[in-house]
């Protein structure tokens, strides 16, 4: 099992949503899917059609930076990130 830990923002928006959860993928894709699973729409909030990640959504696999594709280990730990902007 991999550990997905989620952006602050996400649990308010979903029910019984942690912000760290463990799923088990061989990549960030699934790791996304098998949250789509257990809550509808989250998988929305961090991939657009193509697919691709949101422009404001960044992962990180073991501290380095993936995409929707990389890899994703028994005991990994995936980071989402939100991007902040403001001025």
């Amino acid at each position: 099992m991999a550990e997905v830990v989620l952006p602050g923002t996400l649990p308010s928006l979903f029910a019984g949503l942690p912000r760290r959860v463990e799923v088990e993928a061989s990549t960030v894709l699934e790791a996304i899917d098998s949250l789509e699973a257990r809550w509808p729409g989250l998988r929305d909030r961090l991939v657009e059609e193509g697919p691709a990640l949101r422009p404001h959504i960044h992962v990180y696999v073991d501290r380095e930076r993936g995409g929707l594709e990389t890899p994703v280990a028994p005991g990994s730990r995936l980071d989402v990130i939100a991007a902040i902007s403001g001025g």
